[in-house]
């Protein structure tokens, strides 16, 4: 059969022509009772991808097309997330430069059921590092900042040292560093140039050095997933995006907890609850729920009126203090 893939063709300074495939990738996320979860194929260490063929008629079809066919899953929100066509991130020999459009999908939880296709794989096992709900992780403090310091006292240089050491305490939070729940890819980005996870040590003699806990992913797939993690995280401050994940009606306990499963942190319940008030993002939906403790919760739902009287209308996330 004939492939239809796209590609595009490109005289290079060498002058022989530089061909490149065009791949699709969708982070497909769900609330589930897993928590924020990740569609995945495969051994649940793939993103649903494919390529843009020339039959797609757009970028989103062909993404729609491939995720539908992989999973049996319809995509609704969603939005191009960034394109990566590194050379040496994708861990394969290839005669062709691939370049990777990615997508950031949301989706309700009655539609994230499981099936022999596809499996929905909570994202803090992907990086276990990021969830500070419950405080400051092990694996933080015991594994990755010792390493840290390890890879940043190696440098040959001192300058090299002192920048490496900056860099590790900005996006790690050490060294009186605030833990910035968006750094998401940087942190990543860091532990990858550190050679501490797997995907850094295929096809070098690292591999035989032991990564850090956390699930890998082929080729670049981990690195698109702390992507859309990121985009997420930082989407939910400023754009109602959050009511995408959540079902038609909810508590607004339910509702606090999906925004603290999503960043990975606890927020202050008074000020949450009041900004939502304040903003009118949900309304009254009637009814009441007993799967509290204590009294009836109200049941509420998403004001969508909301979205045609301003532009920035976000969750927010009142952290409390330290």
């Amino acid at each position: 059969m004939q492939d239809q893939r796209a590609t595009t063709s490109k005289e290079g300074p060498s002058g022989k022509a530089l061909d490149a495939n065009v791949d699709l990738i969708a982070v497909v996320v769900a609330m589930t009772d897993h928590g924020p979860s990740v569609l995945t194929v495969g051994q649940a260490n793939a993103l649903p991808s494919g390529p843009f063929e020339l039959g797609h008629r757009s970028l989103q079809f062909g993404l729609r097309t491939w995720v539908e066919h992989q999973t049996g899953h319809q995509l609704g929100y969603i939005e191009q997330l960034y394109t990566f066509a590194d050379r040496d991130r994708i861990g394969e020999q290839r005669q062709q430069r691939v370049i990777s459009i990615s997508y950031l999908a949301l989706t309700r939880a009655e539609s994230a059921d499981a099936s022999g296709k596809r499996a929905w794989r909570c994202w803090y096992d992907y990086f276990p590092w990021e969830d500070h709900r419950s405080g400051i992780p092990p694996i933080l403090a015991n594994i990755l900042q010792p390493r840290l310091l390890a890879w940043a006292d190696g440098a040959e240089l001192d300058a090299e040292r002192r920048e490496r050491q900056r860099r590790a305490a900005i996006v790690f939070g050490m060294d009186g560093h605030d833990w910035n729940e968006e750094l998401v890819l940087q942190r990543y980005e860091l532990l990858y140039e550190a050679g501490l996870i797997e995907e850094a040590m295929r096809g070098t003699e690292r591999s035989a050095s032991s990564p850090i806990p956390g699930v890998p992913m082929i080729a670049d797939h981990r690195r698109i997933l702390a992507t859309g993690i990121a985009r997420l995280r930082s989407k939910i401050k400023y754009r109602p995006v959050v009511f995408e994940l959540m079902p038609p009606v909810f508590t607004l306990l339910q509702l606090q907890r999906a925004v603290e499963a999503l960043s990975g942190r606890l927020v202050h319940k008074p000020n949450f609850r009041r900004l939502i008030e304040q903003q009118d993002l949900v309304e009254e939906a009637g009814g009441t729920t007993a799967d509290t403790v204590g009294r009836p919760a109200k049941l509420f739902r998403f004001r969508h009126a909301v979205l045609d009287e301003r532009v920035a209308a976000g969750t927010k996330l009142p952290l409390p203090r330290a």
